[in-house]
């Protein structure tokens, strides 16, 4: 992965730009409506990665949030989501934990892979974080 600084993009004005092969701007944005929109390129890179290994479309379900949606939807006080970094994905006729497991051993030693019953939350932070949400509450697993 290649740290590479969050972006800031506007929904309206860049909203159609193609970030990867896969990918655009506007799947990124936040589901409250908001024009301003933070993306950053390794976590780009890492959801087009899980989607080159399963050649299948990979839809995202939550990427980045305001802190009024953030708290809307009950996110984490810190949530990764709220600085771009972080994305909740589903891919077409693949089970979240088998998207998990190639995204923990995608992201190695860093990153977060959190597993839930119909999505799998990615995340490029710099520290390493696992968990097993798919019982309604979360449990800390060392990978999966």
């Amino acid at each position: 992965m290649n740290g590479a600084a969050v972006k800031v993009y506007s929904k309206a004005k860049d909203g159609g730009k193609q970030l990867s092969a896969n990918f655009k701007v506007r799947e990124f944005c936040c589901q409250d409506g908001t024009d301003t929109i933070f993306v950053s390129p390794e976590l780009v890179s890492a959801l087009q990665k899980i989607r080159d290994h399963f050649g299948k479309a990979v839809t995202i379900n939550s990427a980045y949030r305001t802190e009024a949606h953030n708290k809307k939807v009950s996110g984490a006080a810190y949530s990764q989501h709220k600085y771009g970094i972080a994305a909740d994905i589903a891919v077409k006729d693949v089970a979240p934990l088998e998207v998990a497991q190639y995204a923990h051993t995608l992201l190695g030693n860093r990153g977060g892979v959190g597993l839930y019953k119909t999505f799998t939350h990615v995340d490029v932070r710099a520290a390493k974080s696992r968990w097993d949400q798919r019982s309604g509450k979360q449990v800390a697993v060392s990978g999966f």
